[in-house]
């Protein structure tokens, strides 16, 4: 009995410090290939199987609802902890590798997310890429502003160069 409160305690803290949760089942799925699954994602995410009544007293626990009524068969939950996407993508990658792995949906930062909202996130590009876009944009559009600020200034260096070239010509 104290070793299922342990269980449940600590699944409920995983819920709660998790930016995301993906829920899936794993019907069929050897040892081996689970094993490759969590060192997959273990950069981001951790991977739990454990009983459904578990997960069901420790989601409650968390004030996580988005899986009731989901929590049915061979269940296992992926705790994200790193980058959603690049969970997302791992699985997404492993599924189409092993079809016995199906991810029936998630949730991040609280917002349910359907199985075709998980697939969804796998297709983003990875924060990183995100971020480097953004860079790339913000870098153009601050040499843009640089560039209309100094061409008012050097139009004025050259009329003024123009008019003593005159005055020096004229002279």
């Amino acid at each position: 009995m104290a070793n299922k409160e342990a269980t449940v305690a600590e699944l409920t803290e995983k819920f709660q410090s998790s930016s995301a949760v993906l829920l899936t089942e794993y019907r069929g799925l050897t040892v081996g290939a689970m094993k490759t699954l969590r060192r997959s994602i273990s950069a981001d995410a951790t991977y739990a199987v454990a009983k459904n009544t578990l997960l069901k007293i420790a989601a409650k626990n968390a004030g996580v609802t988005a899986f009731d009524g989901q929590l049915a068969g061979p269940t296992a939950m992926a705790f994200v902890h790193g980058d959603p996407v690049n969970v997302a993508k791992q699985m997404r990658d492993f599924a189409k590798a092993n079809p016995l792995l199906v991810v029936k949906g998630g949730i991040m930062d609280g917002v349910t997310l359907s199985s075709d909202e998980v697939k969804k996130l796998a297709d983003l590009e990875s924060r990183e890429v995100l971020l480097a876009k953004a860079a790339g944009m913000f870098k153009a559009s601050m040499f843009k502003a640089a560039y209309m600020f100094q061409a008012p200034l050097a139009q004025a260096v050259r009329t003024i160069d123009a008019l003593r070239a005159k005055q020096e010509t004229n002279a």
